[in-house]
């Protein structure tokens, strides 16, 4: 049985559509409560306008490897996927306090224009972009329960969203407990695993087979793939958010640093470090911290121009810390990869799982 070819960039545009489509039709009703609304409504659009719709492809593939054939029903809960990123993505701007996301202002700096009079602009802005994060969520349930799937098929589902939404905030909420401690490498991999790799790969595809009334072994298989192949992808953000081009990327290479979080990149780096370059370490990340709460006003490198951030760079190409995160992609890319040899779904789904392993992991943003 020959695989059909998977052709991502017809996908994408499948789902571009209905996204676009739906929120759209969401952010009238929005404006038709108030027209000021306008410029949130704006923000919820701009919140799905770009994106690799991977989340989407881990579902639709979840789906047939389960043995069900293409389904715009099914296509409409696959992109609900993307509404759950999306909110995450503006929740996640919006704590860490980052400047840029594909290269354009994020929704909180966005939406300053919308509150030129407000006694406290920024704090405004933020509540506003914590309430198109928040309606994104709710938005994504919408989609997933009228996509047009047999309400049995998705009842079965259920405990699944559950999991993913908690296991998202569990993440994100590990994040902010851990910033600013002492890095370790297996912390840094657990917030890795819970706030980004679950909901990427793993929840998606399991949601997927779920919906297709998968066996227990494939979604066995399914979290065999999807665990290490999600962390993969997350640590070669984390190397994209440091030594990635900032034209690619859309992002600030220094948001890692002035945030201190807790990157498997920073976890290697402290770890091979002597006691000396420990020292200069905490200082440069002491120094990327010194306007502490104005982090958002300050400039897309915020350090770069008085060399901290070179001097990071230095000290980790030279610990080779940045290898040693690339030794884990590759690692967890191989496991993925060889879960797949196992897995008991068509020769497409293999084939298409196999492309998406390259596309998550061996990316330039």
């Amino acid at each position: 049985m020959t695989a059909e070819p998977w052709e991502p960039g017809v996908f994408r545009a499948r789902i571009d559509e209905i996204l676009h489509r739906f929120v759209a039709d969401e952010a009238d009703l929005l404006v038709e409560v108030d027209p000021s609304l306008g410029p949130v409504a704006a923000q919820l659009e701009a919140a799905v306008a770009h994106g690799k719709r991977l989340r989407a492809a881990f579902c639709y593939w979840g789906w047939r490897g389960g043995g069900q054939p293409d389904s715009d029903a099914l296509l409409r809960a696959a992109a609900s996927m993307e509404l759950v990123h999306a909110a995450a993505v503006v929740h996640d701007d919006l704590i860490d306090a980052s400047a840029l996301r594909h290269g354009r202002p994020t929704t909180h700096r966005a939406l300053r224009d919308a509150v030129p009079h407000h006694p406290r602009a920024g704090a405004a802005a933020r509540s506003l972009a914590m309430l198109v994060g928040d309606l994104l969520m709710s938005l994504a349930g919408q989609l997933f329960v009228t996509s047009g799937l047999p309400a049995a098929y998705l009842s079965r589902a259920r405990p699944l969203w559950a999991a993913l939404a908690r296991e998202l905030v569990a993440g994100e909420c590990l994040e902010i407990l851990r910033t600013g401690a002492v890095p370790d490498t297996a912390e840094s991999l657990k917030v890795v695993r819970y706030k980004t790799a679950k909901y990427t790969v793993e929840h998606p595809l399991l949601i997927g087979g779920t919906l297709a009334g998968a066996a227990p072994r494939l979604s066995e298989g399914y979290s065999a793939y999807g665990l290490p192949l999600g962390e993969a992808f997350q640590l070669r953000d984390d190397l994209l958010g440091l030594f990635g081009d900032p034209a690619r990327t859309g992002k600030a290479n220094a948001d890692d640093l002035r945030g201190r979080r807790p990157t498997a990149l920073l976890a290697e780096t402290w770890r091979l470090a002597d006691r000396v370059q420990r020292g200069r370490l905490a200082a440069l990340l002491d120094e990327e911290n010194d306007d502490e709460g104005g982090g958002e006003d300050r400039g897309e490198d915020a350090g770069e121009g008085r060399g901290g951030l070179d001097e990071v760079r230095a000290l980790m190409r030279g610990l080779r810390a940045p290898e040693r995160v690339e030794a884990m992609i590759a690692a967890r890319v191989e496991e993925a990869l060889g879960a797949l040899d196992g897995l008991d779904a068509p020769p497409a789904t293999v084939a298409a799982l196999t492309s998406l392993a390259h596309s998550a992991s061996a990316r330039l943003s």
